[in-house]
């Protein structure tokens, strides 16, 4: 099992927005970085675990765990032209930007960025060397002290 972190403005999907679509969940569309397509398109599995954090609000952090429902498939925002995410380069024969489908599996109480930044144990996490990155892996050690973090909260 791989374990990730994927960042969402809560503005726009929240993690009550996940969890209000039950199983099935929703795709993390819109992702317009090559190295985070890379990462869904080429190693996301079926079961991963994802640390869902909030960014670009006064509450940054982590504030729930979802699941890796669907492996990646071509974006279809790409091809739209009357989204924010079209790309008049991609095709559905060459397709250029991937998403995957995450499901809710429980709420955190949220771990501050800077709780994390804080904590030795975290130096590692790319998540502070590449705070730009909206998606990204995260080593199993790291994800149980983030989780750990919550529950001493």
């Amino acid at each position: 099992m791989n374990y990730w972190l994927l960042k969402s403005e809560p503005d726009d999907f929240s993690i009550s927005d996940l969890k209000a679509l039950g199983k099935t969940g929703e795709g993390w569309n819109g992702v317009r970085n090559y190295q985070a397509r890379n990462f869904m398109r080429d190693d996301m599995a079926l079961g991963d675990l994802v640390l869902f954090y909030h960014s670009s609000c006064k509450a940054v952090g982590v504030v729930g765990i979802a699941k890796v429902v669907k492996t990646a498939y071509p974006d279809p925002t790409q091809f739209d032209p009357n989204s924010h995410y079209f790309d008049p380069k991609a095709s559905h024969e060459v397709p250029r930007w991937f998403q995957v489908d995450i499901a809710f599996e429980r709420a955190l109480k949220r771990v501050p960025l800077a709780a994390m930044k804080a904590n030795e144990k975290l130096a590692g996490l790319l998540l502070i060397k590449a705070s730009r990155l909206s998606v990204m892996p995260v080593s199993a050690e790291h994800f149980a002290e983030i989780v750990a973090m919550s529950e001493a909260r």
